[in-house]
């Protein structure tokens, strides 16, 4: 009924065969490379004669120019069809963002009472609710006694000399 599990000695075993099956056909891909490399180098640059004389090597330079010259022309007009194919298709992205819109974020929930609700659906605030104060409960305070403050002088010259200070500590 339950698909057996594979041991670990047979998974080991599995995955070495597909090492060594991998690093067959890595090295034989290597090999085709450098085969194919070799053939597209004898069919396409032939062997330089240098037996001639000093006329025979400046007309192959003069052709050796040539084909650099067709050969970077050939590079510039695919970098060229590149850039353009590179350009269309950031205007291709451009388009479908703007036939898409701008993908709106989803709105957070806010929790509010049915009188904030009825406010915003209204249009208006009502002012009663803005007063805070009213909604607080009121607290009767004990009244401390306060000692009359009067004039400061009186009480730097009462205090002035050691006998200010000894009735300082004498009323503490």
């Amino acid at each position: 009924m339950s698909e057996k599990k594979m041991t670990s000695s047979r998974r080991g075993h599995l995955k070495s065969l597909m090492l060594a099956i991998a690093k067959d056909l890595l090295e034989k891909e290597a090999a085709d490379l450098i085969t194919e490399k070799a053939a597209f180098i004898a069919e396409n640059c032939p062997a330089p004669v240098l037996s001639g004389g000093l006329p025979e090597l400046q007309e192959m330079l003069k052709k050796l120019a040539q084909t650099i010259d067709k050969v970077d022309e050939e590079r510039y007009d695919a970098e060229a069809k590149v850039k353009k194919t590179d350009k269309e298709i950031e205007d291709l992205k451009m388009k479908v963002v703007e036939i898409q819109g701008i993908k709106k974020p989803a709105l957070k929930k806010v929790r509010m009472s049915a009188d904030a609700m009825l406010d915003a659906l209204t249009g208006h605030q009502a002012q009663d609710s803005m007063d805070f104060r009213a909604n607080l409960k009121e607290v009767k305070k004990e009244e401390k006694e306060e000692e009359e403050v009067g004039d400061w002088r009186k009480n730097v010259d009462e205090q002035a000399g050691m006998d200010g200070r000894k009735k300082k500590f004498e009323t503490a």
